[in-house]
């Protein structure tokens, strides 16, 4: 029988995954105290929750969750960086640290929604860019024909307004005042 700090352990795990949009998990033997510290901070700062797991405590909560695929990406001694928002933060929080930190943090592989990802793929989704990237992307591309359209119509007009401006240009200075008594 589970004691009452397992169960409340096994229910915490449950509401991560059940809330977070993307997981990634990584093997941290070897890994020491400091640099786990480091990697906790800069995680944190991203908006990711970071947390060292046991393997049965995370199965019983992925059965509760109903994310059996988790068991596919967690063996041995785990993490998991859980992701809420934005899928591709925690891939990336994760990549990004141990690009420049150069630790022995080895990355298992990850979930997203309910589709279990091999370490290739986490890795190329931390190659994708963020949300916000694409939505303006995306918001530039769907603006693009309406600002052609613009310029387009806008053309002749500006094309009248050039050509009215080098006939007035081209008119003698005096020359307005004498058409006018006339």
């Amino acid at each position: 029988m589970p004691t009452d700090r397992k169960m409340k352990e096994v229910d915490e795990l449950r509401e991560l995954l059940e809330s977070s949009t993307a997981i990634v998990t990584a093997d941290h033997s070897g890994v020491s105290v400091t640099d786990m510290t480091s990697l906790r901070r800069s995680l944190r700062e991203q908006g990711v929750k970071f947390r060292v797991v046991k393997n049965r405590l995370a199965q019983l909560a992925a059965d509760a969750a109903g994310k059996p695929n988790v068991m596919e990406v967690v063996q041995g001694p785990t993490v998991i960086a859980f992701g809420f928002d934005d899928p591709v933060v925690p891939a990336k929080a994760i990549t990004a640290f141990l690009g420049k930190a150069r630790i022995g943090l080895k990355i298992r592989g990850g979930l997203l929604g309910s589709r279990a990802l091999s370490v290739g793929e986490v890795e190329a989704l931390s190659a994708l860019p963020s949300k916000e990237q694409l939505v303006s992307k995306l918001l530039g591309q769907m603006q693009a024909p309406i600002t052609g359209l613009a310029m387009v119509l806008n053309g002749p007009v500006a094309a009248l307004t050039r050509v009215l401006q080098r006939h007035v240009d081209a008119q003698p200075a005096g020359g307005g005042a004498e058409q006018a008594e006339a």
